[in-house]
């Protein structure tokens, strides 16, 4: 796995009487193109659950290098590392393109958490998905060129983040090259001459911050090619 991209591992957790709890709880907030819902560094003041649009979640090196470490959609929980370890937020979560999200106070979360065991749960299930998913990404990052990441992130995307496009294949989270580069942990030449090269391949479309994944088995045949 590039990158994690575990849909909807909270909310989809939920029954429906948690669910009302928490929507009773929150207020509706929305986000325009790289507002800022969770920031590295702080503590939260309100706990949001995406409703609908894409974020990506970053974190700043000490080079002043972004790491984009997942991409969170509808049904994710954003925000709840500081809720749970009184820690400040690892990562500055900004969202892709507009956002909706049930923003709950962290106060009423926590008590919400105290009464409701079935949240928790599913809280627990989202924090050990993601904790799955940065392992395999770092794990991925070992050893394979630009071009091998690029593919399998594509994939994942595709499988686990995408939608059908009316133009026929799956686009995939509106991400740019720089922010796909960062995905990957290499640099924006590499993604636009690897993006050139499968797009030329039949594999992908792409236009301004959209990539379409037209042929996935083709382009995961290609990689597994390449790896040997």
């Amino acid at each position: 796995m590039a990158i994690e991209t575990i849909r909807s591992v909270f909310w989809s957790s939920l029954e429906e009487p948690a669910r009302h709890t928490l929507v009773q709880t929150g207020r509706i907030r929305s986000f325009a193109v790289e507002d800022v819902l969770v920031r590295q560094g702080s503590q939260s003041d309100h706990v949001p659950v995406i409703r609908s649009g894409w974020t990506k979640s970053s974190a700043v090196d000490e080079r002043g290098r972004e790491l984009v470490v997942a991409v969170f959609g509808p049904g994710d929980i954003v925000g709840e590392v500081s809720l749970i370890t009184e820690a400040a937020e690892p990562t500055t979560v900004t969202a892709l393109h507009p956002v909706s999200a049930l923003a709950v106070p962290r106060p009423r979360f926590e008590a919400v958490l105290e009464e409701h065991t079935a949240i928790w749960r599913a809280l627990y299930r989202a924090v050990h998905g993601r904790l799955s998913g940065i392992e395999g990404r770092i794990m991925g990052l070992h050893g394979d060129s630009g071009r091998i990441r690029l593919g399998r992130l594509l994939l994942t995307l595709a499988a686990e983040s995408g939608v059908a496009d009316e133009g026929g294949g799956i686009r995939i989270p509106p991400l740019s090259q720089a922010e796909l580069a960062a995905c990957i942990d290499s640099s924006r030449e590499t993604v636009a001459r690897a993006l050139r090269d499968y797009r030329v391949r039949g594999y992908i479309k792409t236009r301004s911050r959209h990539t379409t994944v037209l042929d996935a088995e083709g382009l995961e045949d290609h990689i597994k090619k390449i790896e040997w």
